[in-house]
């Protein structure tokens, strides 16, 4: 049995906070119910739904799954893995993938810790090793049960995880390099970094940054996970914050010199570049959103890097967000969505502040929005008023606040924000209200 050591009780105090920056997302996330239904049992639309009896699991895992009422018909598939002290609902209701899913048409799979810990096991032997047991074999076993009962497309399953979970999407790109197409990494440490021979689930040396290899010795780990495995190997996009002192900022560096050898790509970037303020992101292997290894340094961020609207850049990196949509070819122009907005700027040197109205022209009450919005090049949200904004750049999402998340029929909302700019000083474009197209005027 695994002790809990006063370390691992440290680290599950910190990751408390996450638990708290996640539940801020709540107030707009769908409710987190689910009801277990057996592996023989259909699935309902649109909701979280406990799955049992999926298969191999000799760590018993429980398997929570998210199948959008617009599901494709070969769905991609996207494992979504909880911090320490997390759960697959806290998973599903702290992160926007669902609301991405009913947009883009793919499988969620929310697996959850039951041992006392609540985290993964991402140290023994037997998770370092293809099939070797505890919950890499469950994870598996959850994909391979989405696969059987949608027909999901094998060539398109993904991973991303927080924390703990960022480890485990780790361990399951090595562990399993023909299943995975490409992981998202949020405050994680290399494969195998986190080894242990003695039942313990922590290992202070890799927490503390202080295990150091070169570049063919973290990427001979992945590689001795699969021995003689020699096909292709996935993309990783990493995130990491600078001031991360639970999983400290070394193991961002030792990452980048893993998935690049494992790629066998150069330590030098492709292309280095700030898509926000105090960003800044590396490309191994590609200059583009698809590269073979990506990499987002956060300056002055703790552990709890992972911010709502994050998600959208994984998912554009996976490429779920590829023409739109599910189905295959181009999708039709969207209809008008229940929303009309009216953006207005106001201007002078370099900065700007903008008003946005949004007005709910649908019949349903609106409970919690999110409305989506692009900037135009060049501007960079410095602060706002009425929402929450994220990213600070490129595609937006404003979030209500706790006080006007209730939109009536016809009844409007008006929110603004304050943003540098560099010559172009125009309001943002493309609405969205919680995924609908809106009318502008």
């Amino acid at each position: 049995m695994h002790t809990l050591n006063p370390t691992l009780r440290a680290l599950r105090s910190a990751l408390g906070a996450l638990v708290l920056l996640l539940t801020g997302a709540l107030l707009t996330a769908p409710t987190a119910t689910a009801s277990p239904r057996s592996a023989q049992t259909p699935v309902p639309a649109a909701a979280l739904t406990e799955v049992t009896g999926f298969g191999a699991n000799p760590s018993n895992l429980r398997m929570y799954v998210y199948v959008p009422a617009n599901v494709a018909a070969r769905p991609a598939v996207l494992v979504a893995v909880h911090y320490c002290t997390g759960s697959g609902p806290a998973m599903y209701s702290g992160t926007e993938y669902a609301q991405l899913a009913d947009r883009y048409g793919f499988v969620v799979v929310y697996p959850s810790v039951t041992r006392s810990s609540k985290c993964f096991d991402v140290s023994s032997p037997q998770a370092l090793r293809r099939g070797g047991g505890s919950d890499p074999v469950g994870i598996k076993s959850m994909v391979d049960w989405v696969g059987a009962h949608y027909s999901a497309d094998p060539t398109r399953v993904y991973v991303t995880g927080i924390s703990s979970g960022a480890m485990m999407t780790n361990v399951l790109l090595g562990d399993y390099p023909d299943v995975f197409a490409a992981g998202a990494a949020f405050a994680g440490v290399p494969f195998g970094c986190f080894a242990t021979t003695d039942g313990s689930e922590w290992n202070s040396a890799c927490a503390q940054g202080t295990v150091i290899r070169t570049p063919q010795q973290w990427g001979d780990l992945v590689r001795g996970a699969y021995p003689g495995y020699t096909g292709a190997r996935p993309r990783m996009q990493l995130w990491h914050g600078t001031e991360d002192d639970v999983l400290r900022y070394p193991n961002f560096g030792e990452m980048i010199k893993q998935w690049t050898n494992v790629r066998g790509l150069s330590q030098t970037p492709a292309a280095t570049d700030s898509p926000q303020s105090g960003w800044t992101r590396t490309r191994y292997g590609g200059t583009g959103d698809r590269a073979a290894v990506e990499a987002v340094s956060l300056r002055g961020v703790g552990h709890n890097v992972y911010a709502w609207g994050m998600g959208a850049r994984v998912i554009t990196f996976f490429g779920l967000d590829a023409g739109g949509g599910p189905g295959p070819g181009p999708d039709p122009e969207p209809p008008a969505g229940p929303c009309k907005v009216t953006a207005s700027t106001s201007a002078w040197s370099t900065g700007l502040t903008a008003s946005i109205t949004l007005t709910n022209t649908g019949t349903a009450t609106v409970s919690g929005w999110r409305l989506g919005f692009t900037l135009p090049a060049g501007q960079s949200i410095t602060g706002g008023w009425g929402a929450t904004y994220a990213p600070a750049a490129g595609a937006v999402t404003a979030t209500n606040a706790p006080y006007n998340g209730t939109l009536a029929p016809n009844a409007t909302v008006t929110i603004g924000y304050q943003a540098n700019h560099t010559g172009d000083s125009a309001p943002p474009t493309a609405f969205t209200l919680n995924g609908a197209v809106c009318t502008t005027n």
